[in-house]
């Protein structure tokens, strides 16, 4: 793997917006009217947990010292994973012990986090068993899968997915190499099947490559892309405005705090919407969640245990 991708710890495996998009309205899954934290200014802050090793209620602990809003408007669960059932030849959507452990306890886990405004994304990654996004070889085959995603997200109640085209490794047990229709197909049937839920692209891999086919386009059905390379900036190659793209991505804890900085400034200046951050864990990361509050909401970040 490259060295400034995420290290992924694997046991099986968004403009300038505002919160206000967010926030305003807002109803818990659950039915219980929402509590969210005051509306902040600024771009949308996003923050990936690892939830084999850290619980989602990290997300939640971070606020602005002025004013009060929630750091982190987007939480993703990662990561559930596409995987390969060689007796049907089919992919299926698949949850190792750890991410079932936080679906199954939505209420104390994924609830909380709404309550306050922050949407819950379930990330979607590959297994190493040749199943991914962009070797769906029909429309029935890609559309049966996005049943199984938009499933899920009804079921468990929660805010979008996240695709992530990682560690499929395509022709493994036998399955096909990617092609041009797969993954437009796959987008375009879970669009259909939630139209007001969030879809969002960790912009690598042969899915990232290969969004438009026979006419359509599905960029546009994309509400967040961003950059997969922690520390750096690169700007992601979909044709969305800037207020939903996130150039800037960094690893808390991992990425220096004058990069994390240098990386949020720029976001402000170049007047892009959504700034990325991954492994938020369990510790006081204060220090390095203020180095980008204070150049993209001019405030410190505070965390309350």
């Amino acid at each position: 793997m490259f060295t400034l991708v995420r290290r992924k710890v694997r046991t099986a495996a968004l403009a300038l917006s505002t919160a206000a998009t967010l926030l305003v309205g807002a109803t818990a899954a659950s039915g219980a009217p929402a509590d969210p934290a005051p509306v902040k200014q600024g771009p949308t802050s996003v923050a990936y947990v690892e939830v084999n090793n850290n619980s989602m209620l990290n997300v939640g602990k971070y606020t602005l010292a002025n004013g009060g809003g929630n750091v982190f408007d987007v939480a993703v669960i990662f990561a559930a994973n596409i995987n390969y059932d060689t007796g049907t030849n089919k992919a299926y959507l698949h949850f190792n012990d750890n991410v079932q452990r936080v679906l199954d306890n939505v209420a104390t886990q994924i609830r909380p986090l709404q309550q306050k405004g922050i949407k819950v994304l379930l990330s979607v990654l590959g297994n190493h068993q040749g199943a991914g996004f962009a070797n769906f070889t029909s429309q029935q085959a890609a559309s049966a899968f996005a049943k199984q995603l938009s499933d899920a997200v009804a079921q468990y109640g929660l805010d979008g997915i996240d695709f992530d085209d990682e560690y499929a490794e395509y022709g493994t047990n036998g399955t096909a190499q990617p092609n041009d229709s797969s993954f437009v197909h796959l987008v375009t049937a879970l669009r259909a099947n939630m139209p007001d839920k969030i879809i969002s692209l960790y912009n690598i891999g042969p899915a990232a490559s290969r969004l438009s086919y026979g006419g359509v386009d599905i960029s546009s059905d994309f509400d967040y892309a961003w950059n997969p390379y922690y520390g750096t900036w690169q700007v992601p190659g979909i044709a969305l405005p800037k207020s939903r793209l996130s150039p800037a991505a960094v690893e808390i804890g991992r990425t220096s705090r004058g990069t994390t900085a240098d990386l949020a400034r720029r976001t402000v200046d170049e007047g892009y919407g959504v700034y990325l951050t991954y492994n938020l864990d369990g510790s006081d990361r204060s220090a390095d969640v203020s180095a980008f509050t204070r150049e993209l909401y001019g405030s410190e970040a505070v965390y309350t245990p």
